[in-house]
């Protein structure tokens, strides 16, 4: 429960954000418990974004294949932007397109450092 909790969070804190700044943003019921849809759907003015907050202290982000092909399969049929928004504790967010995951045999992944090299921080989503 506790890393629900903390998703929750996470996505609560990008919310409020991008609220904040103009955006309308939708909610995905359901969000963390399948990988039907991403986690958050941003609009604002011709922008759009589908997000996918992952809150993970780790050195390598990982998402299952199941879960990466999900959100591949709907960035082509919605037509949005798809990122998956990664935020190490202290860090900033970064948004990263999936075209740069790496697929592995079970998994797509993403070390920090190449995140924080291509990675977009929020406030040049705004």
């Amino acid at each position: 429960m506790l890393t629900y909790a903390k998703g929750s969070r996470a996505e609560r804190e990008l919310i409020h954000f991008f609220t904040g700044h103009g955006y309308s943003v939708i909610r995905a019921a359901g969000s963390g418990v399948n990988s039907l849809s991403p986690d958050l759907l941003l609009f604002k003015r011709g922008n759009q974004y589908a997000v996918e907050a992952k809150a993970h202290e780790t050195e390598n982000l990982g998402l299952d294949r199941e879960q990466f092909l999900g959100l591949k399969k709907w960035e082509e049929n919605s037509g949005i932007t798809t990122l998956v928004g990664w935020r190490r504790n202290n860090e900033e967010w970064l948004f990263l397109p999936l075209s740069v995951f790496n697929e592995n045999e079970k998994s797509f992944t993403l070390n920090w450092e190449r995140a924080q090299m291509v990675g977009r921080k929020k406030e040049e989503l705004i």
